[in-house]
């Protein structure tokens, strides 16, 4: 959430059939040792990307915490900067290597790491929700030992220390995960098609075109960026601020926005998912929150600022909560039996083929298996590399993230490293069944268990919060390369290319990230208020979950308990619904991760998603192929030229240069009064 990126966004994609030999187009095509497909023009454009990419999750995790999968556009981007390269050296004849599709998974790898840490690394998260802007919107647990804030130096050295343990962790278990449990891992999946697509003739034909229609949406994207900016001189000023159903309904946040990032997010993501959101932010603002204001003065207090959680805002705050962790624990449960069942029936398989005597069964592989699988087995990372980089990370991290948090012992990383392993296995597994990562429930579960063990009096809270990074940035990135191996195993690309090109993107990220939220920290001063630009709502329910494992419910307003209780089953009982009554009607049942999201920030963006889901939709209904084979491109384009104005508009707010207009939407009552102050 993906911050919940992972429960969103993840989920319900099925492997494609080939239905004839990918491997025998590429015959005759020798693949470069691991070496060669580690270039330095890969390296180039990667970096280019990842900063390109850190800027578009950054964006997002501060607005709404929803991250798309951005695997396809890292991949499409990669192949048209490296064919420009190579197309001018070809020319100028000086063209050395060619560009192969294991280069092209390098890059897609090396990007996806890179701009990951930006949501593993909680800077829209538990990283920001230590800080005092965050921690002034909560009565309790605001003092010096409950607030760390946020400084370049230590955000680089925690994120360096804790990002790389997850690639060490589970380097050993990849040929049992892609060759011997055959796991699909659906993104690997879907992202090795396109890049084998994009190097036979005809792709790269239509990739060509694909490129050409995300950069008319790039551009389109960006000029609407500036040209918004300019009406932009003060709060709720601007089109962002558009009361587009009435002021009634802008006052309980329904509205459309005019964000092209939002729009083209609503086209990638599923439509249940944008559906949900919208269901939640109707249930929310719509009709909840509007009776429970009416018992202002009855329920609570009605002198209390509107920041306040003994008052609305606690319901807000605490409901959302309740519901994001009964999703979450559903969806552990249910993974972890998932998980423990694929494991038990594999084990078993092995056994019985062991003792029959049947020939062995790589014989029934096909074509494609057999050559992937002998490419797979030829580079082997020596499982004795893998255990002493994770022991000797573990060491640096127990000593060096003590000295960033004080609250945090080492023996608490201690206990955290002894177990991550088994979580992070779990995770990955879990990800290659159900397409599904885990990463920020595992990392709640460090925040109440680490907060409880460390106690409120001696920085519980940012205990909690610091071994939520920790424990999330392990499962995570587990995960993330194991689907990368799943990806490189289907591209031919060496399984130490791909592990390599994972440390070059976590070094990057582990700079760029921290680099593009300091940006944001300093160009943007009310970062991380609620109704403005940047409100990181989930910065603020982190720190809630870290308070309410260290004091308990005691911050919670009159019947804000009930209430809590009540959503938390129903969350736990849509989830089973939904996988009761199967695929074919689950895809009319909402999501109760997705319908959290817009109880604490509103229904503005949700709009922006359902209108985006709408363009498809019509989209399809009249040009089904076209909808299909650039609809992800326009999506890209509409995201990235968005996100990449955030660069430019946040240089200009640090030099001090501000907007010069002012558009604002007064009532007609409202109106009069200003022209009958201004003739006066």
């Amino acid at each position: 959430m993906v911050s919940e990126r992972s429960e969103l966004e993840k989920g319900g994609e099925e492997e494609e059939v080939e239905e004839t030999s990918v491997e025998k187009a590429f015959e005759g095509k020798v693949v470069p040792r691991w070496e060669k497909q580690i270039t330095l023009r890969a390296m180039v454009v990667s970096l280019v990307l990842a900063v390109l990419f850190t800027f578009i999750v950054m964006k997002l995790n501060l607005t709404t915490g929803i991250i798309p999968s951005l695997n396809i556009s890292a991949g499409l981007l990669g192949f048209f900067f490296v064919k420009i390269w190579t197309s001018l050296l070809t020319k100028m004849g000086m063209l050395v290597q060619p560009f192969t599709r294991q280069e092209n998974t390098v890059i897609q790898t090396c990007v996806v790491a890179s701009s990951g840490i930006a949501f593993s690394g909680g800077f829209g998260s538990y990283i920001f929700a230590m800080s005092s802007e965050i921690a002034n919107q909560s009565p309790e647990a605001n003092g010096p030992l409950d607030i760390k804030n946020p400084t370049l130096g230590w955000m680089i050295a925690f994120v360096s220390v804790v990002s790389f343990l997850g690639l060490f962790s589970v380097v050993p278990l990849r040929k049992i995960m892609i060759v011997d449990f055959k796991l699909i891992y659906p993104s690997g999946t879907a992202t090795a098609h396109l890049i084998n697509s994009f190097h036979t003739t005809e792709g790269a034909k239509l990739a060509k075109k694909q490129v050409s229609v995300l950069g008319k949406f790039f551009s389109f994207s960006f000029l609407w960026g500036f040209f918004q900016w300019f009406y932009t001189a003060s709060d709720d000023c601007g089109f962002n601020s558009f009361p587009t159903f009435g002021l009634e309904a802008y006052r309980n946040k329904f509205f459309f926005d005019f964000s092209t990032t939002y729009v083209g997010v609503g086209m990638i993501c599923p439509y249940i998912i944008n559906i949900s959101l919208l269901v939640g932010g109707i249930l929310s603002w719509g009709i909840m929150w509007p009776i429970i204001n009416a018992r202002k003065g009855d329920w609570y207090s009605a002198d209390l600022k509107s920041s306040s959680l003994h008052g609305l805002q606690g319901y807000k705050v605490f409901i959302a909560i309740a519901m994001i962790l009964g999703d979450g624990l559903y969806n552990f449960v249910k993974v972890l039996g998932r998980t423990l069942i694929g494991l038990y029936n594999e084990f078993f398989k092995k056994k019985t083929e062991a003792s029959s005597n049947d020939p062995d069964s790589s014989s029934s592989d096909s074509y494609d298996d057999r050559c992937r699988t002998d490419m797979f087995l030829r580079d082997q990372i020596p499982a004795w590399f893998a255990i002493t980089g994770y022991v000797v990370i573990a060491i640096i991290s127990i000593i060096v993230v003590p000295i960033i948090f004080h609250q945090l012992k080492w023996y608490y990383i201690v206990v955290i490293y002894v177990i991550a392993p088994v979580l992070a296995f779990c995770n990955a597994y879990g990800c290659g069944l159900t397409d599904w990562s885990l990463a920020s429930t595992y990392g709640k579960l460090a925040i109440f268990t680490i907060g409880t063990w460390a106690g409120a009096s001696h920085g519980g809270v940012i205990a909690g919060l610091a071994a939520c990074g920790v424990m999330m940035n392990i499962v995570s990135t587990a995960s993330d390369l194991m689907q990368d191996f799943k990806t490189g195993y289907m591209t031919m690309a060496s399984p130490r290319s791909m592990f390599v090109s994972q440390v070059f993107g976590t070094i990057m990220g582990c700079i760029i990230s921290p680099c593009v939220f300091w940006l944001f920290y300093k160009a943007f001063g009310n970062l991380g208020v609620a109704g403005s630009p940047y409100p990181a709502p989930y910065a603020l329910v982190y720190r809630n979950m870290a308070i309410l494992g260290v004091d308990g419910l005691s911050a919670l307003p009159q019947y804000c308990l009930i209430f809590c209780y009540v959503f938390f089953g129903v969350a736990i009982v849509i989830n089973l619904i939904r996988d009761l009554v199967g695929k074919k009607w689950a895809r009319f049942i909402p999501v109760p991760m997705a319908m959290a999201v817009p109880f604490y920030i509103g229904s503005y963006f949700a709009i922006d998603m359902c209108v985006g889901s709408l363009i498809l939709f019509i989209w399809r209904k009249l040009d089904k192929v076209g909808a299909d084979t650039f609809g992800s491109a326009v999506a890209s384009g509409l995201i990235c030229g968005d996100g990449i104005w955030t660069l430019p508009s946040s240089f200009l707010a640090l030099a001090g240069v501000k907007p010069p207009i002012c558009m604002k939407f007064l009532s007609r009552a409202e109106n009069t009064k200003v022209d009958g102050y201004l003739e006066s």
